[in-house]
């Protein structure tokens, strides 16, 4: 037997329900917020994460799915949604639309080699949006808003959003700096990462796994510390307008992100659920100012973040959130004979074309059977055609949350439960 490829998983049907239940939340919210969805390609040049996303990155270092094309160019599986957003912003001149930033959202699946664990999977499906376009520090402060209206608007009430900042050029240079001096001495303590990391990034020593109990992280120099004036002002104003929108915020002088493209801004939401996990993080993201430019295009200030919905999905099971199956048959159409079964299609059609969701029976079972298949798909009425009925031109129709039963003319069925469904809408 053929399983999947590790890592991946298949989602059936019993579960496929909350993942769209999520994404038309994910959707609704975009839309208030004015946030367009862009699809980009699931394969992309090699280069565009290399340079985008960072050769110190473990991402590109050791999790991405690299491969060559019949043409013997290098092709990745993107691991993530932001280097392709803005290769298509750039590629596509939206930098020249009058209205900036641009807004714009993606979700879909992304590809990173890593080891499973809960939530987490080699192919995973990640919602982010991209603000492309202006350096307001206002901006910041939306984007995060939306990302905390996602997860409240799904139920979730146990989050805690933490907040740094990783300054400007000259910031991080000064940073950067201190960081050596404070490693250097004792580097060889550390992995072989780190050690590598040192001269070319030694902030991505602070995001080590490895090394993250080393005394010498807790007495690191932390980069708030070598804020400029008007990286510090940044930050401020970023945090001022959280206050005005009332949303509750931690500071983090270790919290660094993953990802080489960041400045100025970085946050990430976490679960405080009891037993969610050891990894609680379930968004992140903050400012790429120089991405653009990195990737070709005109200087063009952004900020985005991911989320992963599965993580989302775990956090609502820890939580006890109950998703709805909106899926349920608004209508089981029984019917006890071949002549009724003929009409039973028609019938069955007729509500489709009139958008009542309408199920029946193609095995042929006794009545008893097809009772039982129409409660477990949670039909709101039963529609019962024997021979008799059909002789006669009526058929039964059965209200299953009050056992309500009348008999109705086959020419008026549609048109009744037209009524009977205005009537459920309207409670």
């Amino acid at each position: 037997m053929i399983k999947v490829p590790r890592g991946t998983q298949d989602i059936l049907p019993e579960q496929s329900f909350k993942w769209q239940t999520v994404e038309s939340i994910i959707r609704d919210t975009c839309n208030v917020y004015q946030y367009k969805e862009i699809r980009t390609p699931i394969f992309e040049h090699t280069e565009l994460f290399t340079r985008g996303v960072g050769d110190t990155t473990d991402i590109v270092q050791k999790e991405m799915y690299t491969f060559q094309d019949r043409g013997e160019r290098s092709l990745t599986l993107r691991p993530e949604g932001t280097a392709s957003t803005v290769r298509a912003y750039v590629e596509h001149k939206l930098f020249g639309l009058p209205d900036q930033p641009v807004k714009l959202y993606y979700m879909g699946p992304m590809f990173r080699y890593e080891r499973q664990q809960a939530g987490r999977y080699r192919q995973f499906v990640q919602f982010g949006i991209e603000a492309i376009g202006s350096a307001d520090s206002a901006v910041d402060a939306e984007v995060i808003a939306l990302a905390m209206d996602v997860y409240k608007k799904a139920g979730l009430k146990n989050l805690k959003l933490v907040l740094n900042s990783l300054g400007d050029t000259e910031s991080r240079t000064a940073h950067k700096e201190a960081l050596v001096a404070h490693f250097s001495p004792r580097i060889d303590e550390f992995c072989g990462d780190c050690q590598k990391r040192l001269e070319k990034n030694p902030l991505r020593i602070l995001d080590c796994k490895k090394d993250r109990d080393h005394e010498l992280m807790g007495t690191a120099p932390k980069l708030t510390d070598y804020l400029n004036e008007e990286s510090a002002s940044y930050f401020e104003r970023v945090k001022a307008y959280l206050d005005a929108l009332d949303i509750p915020y931690e500071l983090d002088p270790n919290l660094v992100r993953g990802l080489d493209y960041y400045n100025h801004t970085a946050f990430e939401i976490m679960s405080t659920a009891s037993g969610f996990g050891a990894i609680t993080t379930l968004a992140g993201g903050g400012r790429y100012n120089g991405l653009v430019e990195d990737l070709g295009g005109p200087s063009s200030p952004g900020i985005g973040f991911a989320m992963s919905i599965e993580r989302l999905l775990l956090a609502l099971e820890a939580e006890g959130v109950t998703l709805e199956d909106s899926s349920a048959s608004d209508a089981y159409v029984i019917a006890l004979g071949d002549s009724p079964k003929l009409e039973a299609m028609r019938i069955v059609k007729n509500l489709r074309d009139e958008g009542i969701s309408a199920e029946m029976d193609y095995a042929d079972r006794k009545l008893k059977a097809q009772m039982k298949s129409a409660d477990r798909k949670k039909a709101k009425f039963v529609l019962i055609l024997g021979e008799d009925e059909l002789s006669n031109q009526t058929i039964q129709i059965k209200e299953m949350a009050t056992g309500e039963q009348k008999l109705v003319g086959l020419s008026e069925t549609v048109s009744y439960m037209q009524q009977k469904m205005n009537k459920e809408e309207s409670r």
